[in-house]
């Protein structure tokens, strides 16, 4: 038999944010940071684009976001473990190196919120990393977004500007 009034399970997803639904989850379960990672990428992810590598304990995760490749990195379930998020932004070297550290170094200051740049591997990264103690749902998606939005709205005019 159907019926006109809509089903309350539905209606209060609809109504919840990104997360409050990543919250809901893990309640009462403690974090599953596995599960909450994966669900923040599938929000993210443009074309079906994640892959998984997992070892032991430790898991890592690529991801297309715009013009951007995503890393989120978990070694472990531990407090001690840690949780990180990069992207690749620009190859080194430069055609101005120290302009580019310049320009990098005011941007931490003022626009990379709990994201910074940095060198890894001869490239510069947009990169975010903390251990695993008290991390909560909330934090692994702002992290994982902010360092995706922030790699994706900067890449191409720093390689304009740099490369």
């Amino acid at each position: 038999m159907t019926s006109d009034r809509p089903d309350p399970a539905t209606v209060a997803t609809e109504s919840m944010s990104n997360e409050e639904i990543l919250e809901e989850l893990v309640e009462g379960t403690g974090t599953n940071h596995v599960e909450v990672i994966e669900t923040v990428i599938a929000s993210l992810q443009q074309d079906e684009s994640a892959m998984v590598s997992h070892s032991q304990n430790s898991y890592l995760w690529k991801f297309k976001y715009g013009s951007v490749e995503v890393f989120v990195q978990l070694t472990g379930q531990t407090d001690e473990d840690t949780f990180k998020v990069w992207s690749t932004i620009l190859k080194l070297p430069t055609k101005n190196d120290a302009g580019l550290m310049r320009r990098l170094l005011e941007m931490n200051w003022s626009d990379t919120f709990e994201a910074s740049f940095g060198i890894f591997d001869e490239q510069i990264v947009v990169l975010s990393t903390r251990t695993v103690a008290e991390l909560s749902a909330g934090e692994v998606s702002r992290l994982i977004t902010v360092v995706a939005t922030i790699a994706d709205d900067n890449d191409e005019a720093l390689q304009q500007e740099f490369a």
